[in-house]
């Protein structure tokens, strides 16, 4: 059995049976297939590259042209269980007006990120003075699709000024799962939100 990518190992972990899944930024389409296959989910991808949807297409997953920051207009409120932003919250011009329409159209958000302040990314800042290339951000500076560049605590802090409900966090480098001082060594977090607290 192929190797499944850590990321997606904690998503289908948290996704329940059945549900209903809209995936933003979908890529290639290889997360909906592992959750139509493992988990029975109905899924439906967005994505704005040509070629990664040709391979949605090719894995069977239902997939719409489309930008993220334009909106989620033609989705009514709650029509999804989960939404997942796994790993395009960082190449979105506006993640706050992405990550409200998400809770808007699903019950529960999915958000997976490189973690731009884990250890390795820090000694190549402070003691080589590059941008960090490394696993979970692999790009030149000058062909990265990141917009925004974020860490744990960012995200952490940003949650509690919007008023958002964190369900479970999932932190890893490579494929070991970090329980301690997750800001430093996590490379890739994975955080399960919900919508305004009441």
């Amino acid at each position: 059995m192929e190797r499944i990518r850590p990321d997606y190992r904690i998503i289908l972990e948290v996704v329940t049976e059945g549900s209903s899944v809209l995936d933003l930024g979908c890529g290639d389409g290889e997360l909906l297939s592992l959750l139509a296959k493992i988990k029975g989910t109905k899924g439906q991808g967005i994505e704005i590259d040509q070629k990664a949807i040709a391979e949605c297409v090719r894995r069977g997953v239902n997939v719409l042209h489309g930008d993220l920051d334009e909106g989620l207009s033609e989705y009514p409120d709650k029509s999804f269980h989960y939404v997942i932003l796994n790993g395009s919250l960082s190449e979105v011009r506006h993640p706050r007006k992405v990550i409200s329409e998400a809770l808007r159209v699903g019950e529960k958000v999915v958000v997976g990120f490189p973690n731009f302040c884990h250890l390795g990314a820090r000694l190549q800042i402070s003691l080589l003075g590059r941008v960090p290339i490394n696993r979970s951000l692999p790009f030149q500076w000058y062909d990265t699709p990141n917009l925004h560049f974020l860490s744990l605590k960012d995200f952490i802090l940003f949650c509690r000024q919007e008023g958002l409900k964190v369900l479970s966090v999932f932190h890893f480098w490579g494929y070991h799962r970090v329980y301690f001082f997750p800001n430093l060594f996590a490379d890739y977090s994975i955080f399960l939100i919900t919508g305004l607290q009441g």
